[in-house]
């Protein structure tokens, strides 16, 4: 079981030493996620708050992903760092791929790029991309960013990796033969967010992984089952697939174990509050001992 550590909103300085005590501390990985912007007029409602309540995003800070994970990254050494989750179809799948390409080269492969589907139209208009067919186009998107992300073959063993050629001619993108250097040496895990039947049959067709974002352990347990049915619907049971998850369990050290046994690869764990609405009040040094505790209590006994 590896753990991901997990904080948002926060004053942007605290984010490099941060990282720098989680490293020390003995986690995996550091979780990232992404915000474009906030409208002053919307009706849209966010998914994983009881009520679709979004306020609590209002004056909240957050850096651009593909900018504060190559600066966590200089600062550390076997740290990884996973988006959850960037909002894909709102971005070009070209200019997506060449951030996640260089952020993979400048951590020595330490990047995982989680993503999904913006639930706010807001994004997609600010954005001037379309909302309709937005799942179909992710699809295209996905297989663009993989196969320009695709090292040559024979080019892994020189001081860099040069990228392949690649095209691509989809409902939605129409791409002329390119290739882009440097390129990944080992190929970027795409984890799907989402807890649709769409998102889960996103992550078992073309998906490394899949990001659960919490709820009942019920529910969690039927979609584990689902996505298991579909991954063998694709012939996909055999190949290494991980299953990142927040959940309660994860705080203890028998509840780290069920949800290995359950099949997930990656706890997400965080010790605020997210959707609070006052500004995070927490010092940074506060934020680093209970990364420390848990690391002694839980994931030095996992």
């Amino acid at each position: 079981m590896r753990f991901s550590f997990a904080d948002s909103m926060i004053d942007p300085s605290f984010y490099l030493p941060l990282a720098q005590a989680v490293e020390e501390a003995g986690w995996s990985s550091m979780i990232v996620p992404d915000s474009l912007c906030y409208p002053e007029v919307s009706d849209s409602k966010y998914p994983y708050t009881p009520d679709g309540n979004r306020e609590f995003l209002e004056n909240k800070p957050f850096i651009d992903p593909f900018v504060l994970v190559p600066a966590m990254g200089a600062v550390t050494k076997t740290l990884r760092f996973n988006t959850f989750v960037v909002k894909l179809p709102i971005r070009h799948p070209v200019l997506v791929a060449k951030s996640v390409s260089s952020i993979a080269v400048l951590t020595n492969d330490r990047f995982g790029f989680g993503v999904g589907v913006s639930p706010w139209p807001d994004d997609f208009r600010a954005c001037d991309a379309q909302w309709k067919g937005r799942g179909k186009r992710m699809n295209e998107m996905l297989e663009m960013i993989r196969g320009l992300t695709r090292a040559a073959e024979g080019s892994t063993d020189g001081p860099f990796a040069r990228g392949d050629f690649f095209e691509f001619h989809g409902e939605y993108y129409d791409l002329e033969s390119i290739k882009m250097c440097p390129a990944p040496r080992v190929p970027i895990p795409i984890l799907i967010g989402g807890h649709s039947e769409a998102a889960l049959t996103r992550a078992a067709r073309l998906g490394d992984g899949w990001m659960h974002a919490g709820g009942d352990p019920a529910e969690f347990d039927t979609m584990m089952a689902r996505l298991q049915e579909l991954r063998r619907e694709y012939g996909r049971e055999r190949e290494p697939f991980e299953v990142h998850v927040i959940s309660l369990d994860a705080y203890s050290v028998d509840g780290a174990r069920r949800l290995e046994d359950r099949g997930v690869t990656d706890a997400i764990v965080g010790f605020r509050n997210a959707y609070a609405m006052e500004p995070d009040a927490e010092t940074l040094q506060h934020k680093i001992d209970c990364v420390r505790r848990f690391a002694d209590d839980v994931i030095a006994k996992t």
